[in-house]
């Protein structure tokens, strides 16, 4: 398999793809495509990129080609059972699958007003009341999945499952922008931040040399 991811600093949806194939276990290459460089248009409609309409990430396997990262979830829990993504009890799994289809389809104002940016760390920031209003909903969710299904471990379901996968990217936002959050919520930002596929991917982050300004902007005021 091959999964082509944008910058590991800024793109959340690239982090939830490449999280989807580590927690899939099987082998697979990693291409990276700086987002919005100089050659950026013509990358976008190379043939590695054009059935995602250039949207990263997009995973090849063999022929078969996924773009998503919700898709690849799905797609990697046909081929190697769902229970490596997804809890096992109905009702455990039946939350998991609404907290990843609604961080999928909402949040807007968290998306837009905090960019993922793994190597800053913003100073004095204030959310706006919508942005407030998506952190509480993020928190409840939290709260609520830990307490009724956590028992088992460090993670929303007790053990590391999609629906950790796909709010990984809000852990990072949270800490970046110093969000101030409850104390279960500081144990779970923390088992997530410190999981060592977490840690390979804010290493590589961080070594990073490119820069999108437009993704800097936000931190910086």
């Amino acid at each position: 398999m091959k999964l082509i991811v944008g910058n590991r600093n800024y793109s959340s949806w690239s982090l939830r793809g490449w999280l989807a194939c580590k927690q899939s276990g099987l082998p697979f290459e990693v291409l990276t495509v700086p987002l919005y460089g100089e050659d950026w248009e013509a990358q976008r409609r190379s043939d590695d990129l054009a059935p995602s309409s250039g949207k990263v990430p997009i995973l090849w396997d063999g022929e078969a080609v996924v773009w998503d990262s919700l898709a690849i979830v799905e797609y990697l829990a046909d081929r190697v059972g769902r229970d490596r993504f997804w809890p096992k009890p109905d009702d455990d799994r039946a939350m998991a699958r609404s907290m990843v289809a609604e961080m999928h389809s909402s949040y807007a104002a968290l998306r837009h007003e905090c960019t993922m940016n793994i190597r800053a760390r913003a100073d004095g920031y204030i959310p706006s009341e919508a942005v407030a209003a998506d952190i509480i909903r993020i928190l409840q969710l939290w709260a609520e999945a830990r307490a009724r299904f956590g028992k088992g471990g460090p993670f929303l379901f007790g053990a590391f499952c999609a629906a950790d996968i796909f709010y990984a990217p809000v852990v990072s936002r949270f800490l970046t922008y110093g969000i101030p959050v409850p104390g279960f919520a500081v144990a779970y930002m923390q088992a997530v931040w410190e999981h060592p596929w977490m840690a390979e991917w804010i290493a590589a982050a961080e070594s990073e040399d490119w820069v999108i300004e437009q993704y800097e902007q936000p931190v910086r005021a």
